[in-house]
């Protein structure tokens, strides 16, 4: 049986990623890149698995995208668009600053 090295518990019972969740600050904004092109930077995400999340982000938003020190990059404007995405993965509302 596998535990988890943070909380001690089972991998199968582990709650360390939900508990990460509840005390995250994202901040969601727009860059301006070479040759005029829109990126959306979503920073602030600490102690969960943030190449999983871009994974789910640019699978969600049918855009490209990367992971830079725990900063994700998507390509192309999706602010309107990265809230709802990220409230369905089980951040709360109050916690995405846009």
């Amino acid at each position: 049986m596998n535990i988890c090295p943070k909380c001690g518990l089972p991998v199968q019972a582990c709650v360390c990623e939900e508990i990460a969740k509840t005390n995250q600050q994202i901040v969601v904004q727009t860059e301006k890149r070479a040759f005029g092109k829109i990126s959306t930077i979503i920073s602030g995400l600490k102690n969960v698995d943030i190449k999983e999340i871009a994974k789910n982000l640019k699978t969600e938003l049918a855009c490209g995208g990367t992971m830079k020190n725990d900063v994700i990059v998507l390509q192309g404007n999706h602010r309107g668009k990265i809230k709802p995405v990220l409230m369905r993965m089980g951040f709360d509302a109050s916690q995405i600053r846009e």
